[in-house]
């Protein structure tokens, strides 16, 4: 099994080697105090505003290890294969960012490049709502010299308030003798328009027009749907 536990020695590696690069420094500042400091929108993700930066003492107390973004090379721009063009001022709308934890673990950011990186991963396609995480990706990627891959984000499904669904939000659970119910209805979701008689074919008949007929330019651009839009058509 291919479980992140068994790949610590890798995240180590990866961070002795920005830190020689200098890409990093220790930071004490808690989640709370930072977004407690900040006249933000609870539901966005805090900035950090470089409070531990030129810290010397910082490292003398319990602390999480941030990545140091350079303001020379902080903006970045990728075509992604469904947003188009995606541009972000890594420093002014993310701030320096956590790599490893106070507490010990490594941070998703770290986990992922190094794990797409060692798995030879070419090609990402994953939801909308992790658009903003990968400007930052792509600075580890250039700061460990790794090849950095295509990415293409999926519009994603919402509750009518805007927030994704979610179990921990009693989001209704899919039933697998509904698949080819579903099926049909996440391509029509996705704007793929696939024929109504599909809606009661087996699966691997939808999947296989699926296949045949996708479209992805009709994506475009797109991010979200709520639920009450995809009810209304």
């Amino acid at each position: 099994m291919n479980f992140q536990s068994n790949r610590i020695e890798s995240y180590v590696a990866a961070t002795k080697t920005l830190q020689a690069g200098e890409h990093t420094y220790p930071c004490r500042c808690s989640r709370a105090a930072i977004a407690a400091a900040q006249a933000i929108d609870p539901a966005s993700e805090p900035v950090y505003p470089g409070t531990c930066r030129g810290d010397p003492a910082a490292g003398s107390h319990p602390y999480a290890l941030r990545f140091r973004i350079d303001p020379d090379n902080a903006v970045i721009e990728f075509d992604d294969a469904f947003q188009g063009l995606v541009r972000q001022d890594c420093r002014r709308e993310a701030g320096d960012f956590v790599i490893q934890r106070r507490d010990g673990p490594f941070a998703y950011h770290l986990t992922v490049v190094v794990d797409d990186e060692r798995q030879g991963v070419t090609e990402v396609v994953r939801g909308a709502d992790l658009l903003s995480s990968t400007p930052r990706q792509i600075l580890l990627q250039r700061s460990l010299g790794y090849r950095t891959p295509r990415y293409g984000h999926l519009p994603v499904l919402t509750e009518p308030d805007g927030r994704k669904l979610a179990k921990s939000r009693r989001a209704v659970p899919l039933e697998a003798r509904d698949a080819p119910q579903q099926l049909w209805q996440a391509l029509n979701w996705l704007e793929q328009e696939p024929p109504a008689e599909l809606s009661r074919a087996p699966v691997r008949e939808t999947w296989n027009w699926a296949i045949a007929n996708w479209r992805p330019q009709r994506l475009e651009g797109r991010r979200e749907r709520r639920l009450e839009d995809q009810a209304a058509r």
